[in-house]
């Protein structure tokens, strides 16, 4: 396994871990309130949906598209993607975003969810709907990350789904151990690093689909990050010395 492929393994299981923190946040919060057996069984109607989007958009995504126009459209996908993540790291770090708190996000839901009318003794399907959607809602910033790796090249549709499914069951265990938001998980941090990952992974990506011959080949990828990430802790310290924040915007944020 070549250090591309441990990096491809690194972010997805990263950056699947970050939203299986979040799903399961709101899979706990259906749970303690609309009964375990509705937010299981949402949570799982969830996932096989994710599934079968990941399985069949993959390989048709491989197949229609030519690899270098593939390179291209993945690297400026993932450059999009990544950036999002680190801006919204940068607005965090330096006090103009409030941070992510998995603690406030639940105390909301279940407060949401204990003014809901419940349907049925057996089966509440707002309970359902909520599980459901945030487990595939959460998912499809994952499938995304996966799909892309994958399609770039041969066999990182495997590498990719190993991190993604490894941080999922970990995530699994940890909230059936716990049964409560896993508040500890240095989420901001996390994106932090899976954005910076993105954008190196974009920016290398795209420039093999445009003809750039990079002279490392693949381990241009870890010099890239850590460039970015020189880029974006400069930007963030000249940030709080020049431009004094104003306010947190927003209590929770996403």
């Amino acid at each position: 396994m070549s250090g591309s492929d441990l990096l491809i393994v690194l972010a997805a299981f990263l950056a699947s871990a970050v939203e299986a923190v979040e799903a399961l946040t709101i899979v706990l919060a259906v749970g303690l309130t609309n009964g375990w057996r509705t937010s299981l069984l949402g949570a799982a109607a969830g996932s096989a949906v994710l599934a079968i989007v990941v399985i069949a958009l993959g390989p048709a995504l491989v197949r229609i598209v030519p690899i270098e126009g593939l390179q291209v459209l993945i690297g400026a996908l993932l450059l999009i993607f990544g950036l999002q993540w680190v801006r919204k790291a940068i607005l965090r770090a330096t006090g103009r975003k409030g941070l992510h708190d998995e603690a406030a996000i639940f105390a909301a839901e279940v407060a949401a969810l204990r003014q809901g009318p419940g349907v049925g003794p057996d089966l509440d399907w707002t309970g359902f709907v909520v599980s459901f959607k945030g487990v595939f809602l959460e998912g499809l910033e994952v499938a995304f990350i996966v799909l892309t790796f994958g399609a770039n090249r041969d066999g990182a549709f495997g590498l990719s789904a190993l991190g993604a499914v490894a941080a999922f069951v970990l995530v699994a265990i940890v909230g059936a151990v716990v049964h409560r938001p896993l508040t500890r998980v240095p989420e901001n941090t996390i994106k932090f690093s899976v954005g910076l990952m993105l954008i190196a992974f974009g920016t290398f990506w795209a420039g093999e689909g445009i003809g750039v011959e990079w002279t490392l080949q693949d381990w241009m990828i870890p010099l890239l990050a850590i460039l970015y990430t020189g880029v974006a802790f400069t930007l963030v310290q000249w940030l709080k010395r020049n431009i004094p924040a104003k306010g947190v915007v927003g209590g929770v944020s996403a």
